[in-house]
């Protein structure tokens, strides 16, 4: 696990995403609103805020790195491969966003941040200004924080003066975020919390692209009007509330979360969508997923002579609703009502300089499909539709298995930490990408294979005074792929995924003074 401080990250990276490139083995960002290609180890990252479950691998949008504003952040924790305690999603790893926490030593602490930005090039439309107001405590057995932030960004540039592509970009959006957090001491051994966070960043540029040709000249924004609505996630509300109860059953802590998340995000405009009982051409996509869960586990410590260490048991309960529709209202991917029962449990074991890490997930996965017709589309530049319009009968789809993890780690030197650790993932491919360009007339009929990953690393770790230095090598193979490709009939298929085997290599130096 790698922990990266909130050091200023508002005013250093334009998205939480730049600073996410900083973790060996994580795709680099594309500085746009679209998180697509940024993958962790070359698979798909689950993306968590506080716990709560942010990407959507019923119909995977590639929004979810950039729902929350980095000036709500405490730290972000980053587990590579995979944990028995998070599961579908997570092929190549977590990403966990911790919000912050409140300020325990004074009862008022108040901070205003305000800045501004420009291009050096041609400041001319490039301005931008944020402003950011923080409240934190606490009052007796009662921690509060809470923060609102604005920023409202111009127009982006080259070098050189160029506009920027302005296609799922950056530039041009007011983004809002609202945070709040409470706890409460009830007594010495139980706490409660809550916490909400609402992100929004939308787009609304005054250009559109100029395609340019490959190799020579890069796409570039001018002066045009962009068809549709607002580009941008629309909104992306979080709640959840957590119970703390310390040694409730002898020497065990109980911990239960509830959580909810509800978010909309909307696509680029398109005239490939056809619909001849609405006399109009073109449309403009929307991604909509609701999740509710809740999370209740049990920490068992144990010790028998030299052995100690602890062990994590409990169950998973998810229940996401997600669908990909038209602004107008037309519904590309119908609604997927998905519920997952995950009973889990992770082991903890320390002797002497050993540190061994196993764990088990058991997962059970059942996915309702309405009837549903697919949308008519054709080609751009052409007049005749070339797919969809087929009448689909909605049904039932079941996913179960049985996924493990295992590590070993050797901390007698500081100068050289060995370890080694396999991980298995279980998750259901982009469902909603085959639903929409379905060419059978059944749900069961539809080729929706589940995906399940095998990751094998071995690495160390080095410290050395104020010097730490990381490798490792790992290997990830599985029998079927969480990438598509498009058929000759415009369906989409899953593909094998080939092997990969990839070095991570880190280097940190911490100087003393």
């Amino acid at each position: 696990m790698e922990r990266s401080p909130n050091r200023n990250l508002a005013q250093t990276s334009n998205s939480v995403a730049d600073v996410l490139t900083e973790v060996p083995g994580l795709a680099l960002s594309s500085n746009r609103t679209s998180s697509t290609g940024q993958t962790l180890r070359g698979r798909n990252m689950l993306i968590l805020i506080d716990g709560i479950p942010q990407s959507t691998p019923l119909r995977k949008g590639g929004r979810d790195v950039n729902t929350i504003d980095p000036s709500t952040l405490e730290r972000i924790e980053v587990i590579k491969g995979a944990t028995a305690i998070y599961g579908n999603g997570a092929d190549g790893g977590i990403v966990n966003y911790i919000t912050k926490k409140p300020n325990t030593t004074k009862k008022l602490e108040s901070t205003t941040s305000i800045g501004a930005e420009g291009a050096l090039a041609d400041i001319d439309k490039t301005v931008g200004a944020n402003v950011t107001q923080t409240f934190s405590g606490q009052l007796g057995k009662l921690g509060y924080v809470t923060s609102g932030r604005f920023r409202q960004t111009g127009v982006y540039k080259d070098a050189n003066g160029a506009v920027l592509s302005p296609f799922y970009g950056l530039g041009e959006t007011s983004q809002y975020s609202l945070f709040g957090k409470l706890n409460y001491q009830i007594t010495e051994k139980q706490r409660v919390e809550l916490m909400y966070n609402y992100f929004s960043s939308n787009q609304d540029s005054d250009y559109i692209p100029e395609v340019g040709i490959y190799g020579q000249t890069p796409t570039i924004g001018i002066l045009g009007e962009d068809l549709g609505e607002d580009q941008g996630n629309r909104y992306n509300h979080n709640a959840q509330l957590t119970y703390d109860y310390d040694d409730i059953f002898g020497s065990s802590d109980f911990r239960l979360n509830l959580y909810l998340q509800d978010f909309k995000t909307v696509y680029g405009y398109t005239d490939s969508f056809y619909d001849p009982n609405l006399g109009f051409d073109g449309g403009q996509s929307s991604i909509l997923s609701t999740k509710k869960g809740a999370r209740l586990n049990f920490k068992t410590p144990y010790s028998f002579g030299n052995v100690t260490g602890n062990i994590l048991y409990g169950v998973d309960i998810l229940n996401d609703k997600t669908s990909q529709e038209l602004v107008d209202g037309r519904k590309w991917v119908p609604q997927m009502d998905m519920k997952n029962f995950a009973p889990y449990a992770q082991l903890k074991t320390l002797y002497t300089n050993f540190v061994l890490k196993a764990g088990i997930r058991l997962e059970n996965i059942n996915i309702q499909v309405p009837d549903y017709t697919t949308l008519t589309r054709y080609n751009v530049g052409e007049t005749t539709p070339n797919s969809g319009g087929i009448d689909i009968k909605g049904g039932e789809l079941n996913y179960n298995a049985t996924v493990f993890n295992a590590g070993i780690r050797y901390n007698k030197w500081q100068a050289f930490k060995p370890f080694v650790s396999f991980s298995q993932s279980f998750s259901v491919a982009d469902l909603g990408r085959t639903l929409r360009s379905a060419t059978e007339n059944t749900i069961n009929q539809i080729n929706s294979e589940a995906v399940i990953a095998n990751n094998y690393e071995a690495g160390f770790n080095t410290h050395l005074g104020s010097t730490s230095l990381s490798g490792a090598y790992f290997i990830s193979t599985s029998d079927l792929g969480s990438t598509y490709r498009e058929t000759p009939s415009g369906a989409f298929e899953i593909l094998r995924q080939p092997e990969k085997k990839c070095t991570d290599l880190s280097f940190l130096w911490i100087p003393n003074f």
